[in-house]
C-alpha cells in the first residue's frame, strides 16, 4: 500500500479524517496559504473539474526534464524529445530521426512504418549510443554512429527489456528466465533454466513490486557497470497463498489467480545470483549468515569497484543490513546494520566517492540523515544532524567538498535543496526559495539544477539556476494567475496542538462566504498511513478547486495529518507501531476538537472520507468514535489480518507477535458498534486491497442490524478508474445530501 493510493481518492472532493475529543488550545498560523475571500466572484462547478469543460489553471510549464549531459537537458515539445541548452535555451531534436529513417529504410523496413518507428526510438543506453525500438513482433537496437539496425528477438513472452549500461547487451525476462542478447553477434543467451510459473528469475511477484521496489516496477535484476554480470533475485512463490479474483463481466466468469501472502502467511522465500552475461554458471551470494531467519531482499545495486550491494531485512523489518558480495565467489561481508525501536525503513542505495567512502541516509536517531562512511563500514562523520528530514541525495561534489540534497529543514510541509559540507562541520546552506516547494534535479557534475516550484495558489515555474541557487534564466516563467476570477475561502496553514504536547500539520479552508463566530459542516480529508502526509505548501491544481467549491457550497476542508503520517520523521511515525488505526485516531480527533473549540466547526456536522488507507481510517473511526455523522470509505482495508505481509508487518509484526494490536485495530471486529452514514466503495478486481475486505465488514454490519450504503465496480481495481465519473458524482452527492 503506498500513499498513490491516496490520490485516488485526494480528486474527489473530501478525503478522511476522524472526530471526537480534545482539550482547546490556541494553533500557531505558519503562515497564510492564500488571501481572505473574496478575490473573484466566479462560482465552481462539478463540470469545470472534469471531462470536456474542464479548466486549465495550471498555467503552462515544462514537464518532465531531464539532464542529457552537463550542459543539455530533454523537455518534450509537440509530443516531440528535443536537445535543449541549458544557458541559452536553443533547441535541436535529441537525435537526427530522417538519418534514422535513412537507415531504418535501407535496411529493408516497410516504407510505411519507418518514419513512425524512427520517431519513437526509446530505451537509450546511457551514453545514448544505442536504442531499442519494437517493431513486427520482434526487439530491434539501432547504433546511432554506426548506423546499423539489429534485429535481437522475438518479444512474444519477453519481459523487463533493457540495454545494459555499455550498450553490449540487450537483457530480458522470458517464460521466468533472464536472457542477454549481445548486439554484436545477435547472440541469444538463456542465463538461468529452472524458472517457473513459482520460481521467479528476474522478475518481481506481486508482493515484491508493491511493497519493496516500487508499484509498476516489475524488474528484479541489475547489470554491473563494466557490462560483465548481472545480479538477479530469484522468488520462490510456492509456499505463497493464491487468492482469485472474479471479473463477473465476462461471460462466461473470468478468474484470475494470484499469489497474495495476507499478515502471518508465508512469504516468497528470496535468493541472490550473480550470473556472467556471458553464460555460465549461476554464483550465489551465501547467505548462510541468516539461518533459519525469514529475510526480504529490499535494494540491490553495484559498487564502482565491481561488487554487488544489497540490503537485507528481517521479515518484520526491525533491522537492515547493508551487505556487499563478491560477483566471482558469491562471499558476503556486511558494512552496516542499522536497528530501530520499531522498523526500518528502506531508503537509499549509498553514494560512492572515488575513494572508496560513501554516503549513508540513516534514520539512526530517529531522523533521516546523512552519514559518511569509510570503504569498510566505520562512520567518518556525521554530514546533517537536526529535528528535521534529509529527503533525497542529489550528489556529491568531491572536489567543491558539497553534498547536495533535499529536505525539511526550513518547512515541514514544504521541501527545499540545500547543499552541506561533507565533513559536517557546518549547517546546510538553503539553494531555494523560502515559501514554496521545490522538486530539483541536477546536472551530473553537480554545477546546475532545474527548479520546478510552487505553492498552493501558485501554479509551477520553473527555472534554471547556479549550484550555489543563483538564478541564471526562466524555463517556464508561468507567472499566472490562474485562481483570482473564483470565489474562494480563505485557506491557512496551521500547527495544531494535541493533548499530549505534540503539535499536528493541518489546512484550513473556509467557506467562501465565512462569518466569524458562525459554525460549519467540516469535511475531513486525511489519508492517514505511516509518513504519508497531505498537508503540504505545494500546487494542487484543480483538487483545490474541489476543495473550494465545498466551501463555496458552506462547508469547512480540513486536512490534518495525525503525527504518524505527517513525514516529519521516522520517531513521528513510530508513535503508531503495533496500534495503527488507534494513535491516528486519537491526533485525528484532537484536530477536529480544535476546530469545534475554536468555534470553526459543527459538531453534529463533520463528515469523513479517504481511500486504501484512509478508508480504513474511515471504517475504523466510524466503528471507534461517535463524533463523525458521514463517513465515505473508498476500497478500504477493514483488518490488518486482510492485508499483504510486508506492509502490515512492517508497522504492526506479525499476528502472532502482536495479537492484541490486531484485534484493537480491527474495523471488522468492530463492526457492531457502527455510528453515522456510511458510504463504502470498492473495485472489484482490485489486487492489492482486495474486495473481500469489503465484503466480510458488510457482512459483520449485516449481521449487526447496522445500515449502511454500497457501491461496487465491477472491473475496477485499486482506485476507481472506468466508473470514476459515476464515483464522482455519487460521493458528492452522498456528502451534501447527508452531511
Amino acid at each position: 500500500m503506498r500513499q498513490a493510493y491516496s490520490v485516488a481518492v485526494a480528486w474527489l472532493w473530501f478525503g478522511i479524517l476522524g472526530v471526537a475529543a480534545v482539550a482547546p488550545a490556541p494553533a500557531q498560523q505558519t503562515q497564510p496559504a492564500s488571501e481572505a475571500a473574496p478575490r473573484g466572484q466566479r462560482l465552481i462547478t462539478p463540470e469545470m473539474l472534469f471531462g470536456q469543460g474542464r479548466v486549465n489553471i495550471d498555467g503552462s510549464y515544462a514537464r518532465g526534464l531531464s539532464w542529457l549531459d552537463d550542459e543539455h537537458y530533454q523537455e518534450q515539445r509537440g509530443g516531440r524529445a528535443q536537445r535543449i541548452a541549458a544557458l541559452s535555451g536553443d533547441a535541436a531534436p535529441v537525435y537526427d530521426a530522417e538519418a534514422v529513417e535513412a537507415a531504418l529504410a535501407e535496411s529493408g523496413m516497410e516504407a510505411a512504418s519507418v518514419e513512425r518507428l524512427a520517431r519513437g526510438l526509446r530505451s537509450f543506453s546511457d551514453d545514448r549510443s544505442w536504442a531499442l525500438f519494437s517493431h513486427d513482433g520482434h526487439e530491434y537496437a539501432y547504433g546511432f554512429e554506426s548506423r546499423r539496425v539489429a534485429r535481437l528477438f522475438e518479444r512474444r513472452g519477453a519481459s523487463e527489456i533493457a540495454l545494459s549500461p555499455k550498450a553490449g547487451f540487450v537483457s530480458f525476462v522470458r517464460d521466468h528466465n533472464l536472457h542477454a542478447v549481445e548486439i554484436a553477434s545477435g547472440e541469444v543467451r538463456q542465463l538461468t533454466s529452472d524458472g517457473s510459473p513459482t520460481l521467479l528469475n528476474g522478475v518481481l511477484d506481486w508482493l515484491y513490486q508493491e511493497e519493496v521496489y516500487g508499484r509498476g516496477d516489475w524488474r528484479a535484476y541489475w547489470w554491473s557497470p563494466d557490462d560483465r554480470f548481472i545480479a538477479f533475485l530469484q522468488l520462490d512463490e510456492s509456499p505463497v497463498p493464491t487468492h482469485a479474483l472474479i471479473d463477473h463481466i465476462a461471460v462466461p466468469q473470468r478468474i484470475e489467480n494470484t499469489r497474495y501472502p495476507h499478515a502471518g502467511e508465508p512469504n516468497p522465500s528470496v535468493r541472490l545470483g550473480i550470473v556472467p552475461a556471458a553464460g555460465g554458471d549461476v554464483v550465489w551470494a551465501d547467505l548462510d549468515a541468516y539461518g533459519d531467519t525469514e529475510i526480504l531482499i529490499v535494494r540491490v545495486s553495484w559498487s564502482p569497484d565491481g561488487k554487488v550491494i544489497f540490503q537485507v531485512q528481517d521479515r518484520e523489518q526491525r533491522w537492515l543490513d547493508l551487505n556487499e558480495a563478491d560477483p566471482q565467489t558469491g562471499r558476503v561481508r556486511t558494512l552496516i546494520r542499522e536497528l530501530s525501536p520499531a522498523w526500518v525503513n528502506v531508503l537509499d542505495a549509498p553514494r560512492w566517492l572515488a575513494d572508496g567512502r560513501f554516503v549513508w541516509r540513516s534514520e539512526y536517531d530517529g531522523f533521516a540523515h546523512l552519514y559518511l562512511y569509510a570503504r569498510d563500514g566505520v562512520m567518518l562523520n556525521r554530514v546533517t544532524r537536526g529535528p528535521w528530514e534529509v529527503s533525497s541525495v542529489h550528489g556529491v561534489d568531491e572536489a567543491g567538498g558539497w553534498v547536495y540534497f533535499s529536505g525539511s529543514l526550513d518547512s515541514p510541509i514544504q521541501a527545499n535543496a540545500y547543499r552541506v559540507r561533507l565533513d559536517g562541520r557546518d549547517p546546510p546552506e538553503r539553494l531555494t526559495e523560502a515559501g514554496f516547494a521545490h522538486s530539483v534535479v541536477f546536472n551530473p557534475g553537480l554545477g546546475m539544477f532545474i527548479d520546478t516550484f510552487s505553492n498552493l495558489t501558485t501554479p509551477p515555474r520553473v527555472r534554471l539556476c547556479a549550484a550555489d541557487g543563483s538564478p541564471l534564466r526562466w524555463i517556464s516563467e508561468n507567472d499566472v494567475d490562474t485562481l483570482g476570477e473564483f470565489k474562494l475561502g480563505e485557506a491557512r496553514f496551521l500547527r495544531v496542538p494535541t493533548p499530549d504536547g505534540a503539535e499536528l500539520n493541518a489546512l484550513l479552508v473556509l467557506p467562501a462566504d465565512y462569518e466569524p463566530g458562525v459554525r460549519y459542516p467540516v469535511l475531513c480529508s486525511v489519508y492517514a498511513g505511516p509518513s504519508s502526509p497531505t498537508v503540504s505548501n505545494r500546487w494542487r491544481g484543480t483538487r483545490y478547486l474541489q476543495d473550494q467549491m465545498l466551501a463555496q457550497k458552506g462547508y469547512i476542508v480540513w486536512y490534518c495529518d495525525p503525527r504518524s503520517a505527517s513525514g516529519e520523521s521516522a520517531a513521528s511515525a513510530w508513535h503508531a507501531y503495533q496500534r495503527l488505526g488507534e494513535a491516528e485516531l486519537a491526533d485525528i480527533e484532537a484536530g477536529v476538537r480544535w476546530l469545534i473549540d475554536q468555534g470553526y466547526a459543527d459538531p453534529e456536522r463533520i463528515g469523513i472520507q479517504g481511500g486504501s488507507y484512509g478508508g480504513y481510517m474511515v471504517c475504523y473511526a466510524l466503528t471507534h468514535s461517535k463524533m463523525f455523522k458521514v463517513g465515505i470509505a473508498a476500497f478500504p482495508v477493514t483488518d490488518w489480518r486482510h492485508y499483504d505481509t510486508i506492509y502490515t508487518e512492517r508497522y504492526m509484526r506479525t499476528p502472532a507477535n502482536n495479537p492484541e494490536g490486531y484485534r484493537r485495530s480491527s474495523a471488522l471486529d468492530a463492526a457492531s458498534s457502527l455510528h453515522g452514514r456510511l458510504l463504502i466503495y470498492h473495485g472489484m478486481m482490485d489486487d492489492n486491497v482486495h474486495m473481500h475486505n469489503t465484503l466480510l465488514f458488510i457482512d459483520r454490519l449485516q449481521r449487526a442490524g447496522k445500515q449502511f450504503d454500497l457501491m461496487l465496480y465491477p472491473l475496477d481495481r485499486h482506485g476507481i478508474g472506468r466508473g470514476s465519473r459515476h464515483e464522482r458524482e455519487m460521493t458528492l452527492n452522498y456528502l451534501l445530501t447527508h452531511l
